[in-house]
């Protein structure tokens, strides 16, 4: 028996996670009230109906903020039942959320005559609190589309069913800003640069001639030995420490040749060890 709990702040993301499970096989339940959530965690502890083998249920700040705090102590409870339940939460950075809701035009569920959209982020960030420093994981979605999103649900459940730590690399440049959601930032820019190379500056690091034109560089081979071998080291240390999911970032000046070359490499590397690994090329998209 398995059950995820979704919660987050609203417009973080919730409905395509919970889309995503439901894909997965899950039988969602979005916005359900808090005081229901205890009962329905009894009923699937006596039920032996197959359907409600993987269930997942969205909560969100509109049940009693005082209960919330107890959200965590009914995963625990719900465990010690035998059922295997999780907690994920979802959040964004304020200025995103406020720049979402004014996109699309939508009510926050928290605003109200006497209270600005801001403000209802805001109280939402209070009330769930609780329930954040408890999850499982926590996915930051400021800088993270659909597509990401839903690879890190998969990704994380997938990791949860396996022995190994599933693992996300992302390619990027820092002058387009550092992804917000990593574990490790890893920067390559110190590296010779395809860019000035006249032949190779509309390539990529996906294409044979920017690799053969960094495997030149014993700089470049240095580096990514030291990167193999690191975490290929650490990586089981992250596993016993019973993490399920690790993000890794490697940015060069655009991310376009170096940060992309060295991603790809260490995608192949830690894939050959039998890890689960996503590969995203931010600025290729």
């Amino acid at each position: 028996m398995q059950m995820i709990i979704l919660s987050g702040l609203s417009g973080s993301g919730k409905s395509i996670a919970l889309h995503t499970l439901e894909d997965m096989g899950f039988y969602c339940i979005d916005n359900l009230p808090f005081f229901l959530l205890q009962d329905l965690v009894l009923g699937l502890h006596e039920t032996l109906d197959e359907a409600f083998g993987k269930t997942a249920v969205g909560i969100d700040a509109r049940s009693n903020p005082e209960a919330l705090r107890h959200l965590p102590d009914l995963a625990s409870a719900a465990r010690e039942r035998g059922i295997d339940c999780r907690v994920l939460f979802l959040e964004t950075q304020l200025e995103i959320l406020i720049r979402r809701y004014s996109e699309t035009r939508r009510r926050h569920p928290l605003t109200n005559n006497d209270r600005s959209l801001r403000e209802a982020i805001q109280l939402e960030q209070e009330f769930l609190e609780p329930v954040r420093k408890r999850a499982d994981l926590v996915i930051d979605t400021t800088q993270t589309n659909v597509h990401e999103l839903r690879d890190q649900v998969r990704g994380w459940l997938l990791g949860g069913e396996s022995p190994r730590i599933s693992i996300l690399l992302k390619s990027f440049g820092f002058k387009h800003g550092v992804p917000p959601d990593v574990d490790f930032v890893l920067d390559v820019r110190c590296l010779p640069n395809p860019h000035w190379e006249t032949e190779l500056r509309m390539l990529t690091g996906l294409d044979p001639e920017v690799a053969r034109f960094l495997e030149s560089s014993a700089e470049a081979l240095n580096m990514r030995a030291d990167i193999l071998t690191f975490f290929e080291r650490w990586i089981p240390r992250f596993e016993t420490d019973g993490r399920s999911y690790l993000t890794i970032a490697i940015g060069c000046t655009g991310g376009q040749h170096r940060s992309v070359y060295m991603t790809e490499r260490l995608g192949e590397h830690l894939e050959s060890l039998g890890h689960k690994v996503i590969v995203r090329h931010r600025e290729l998209a």
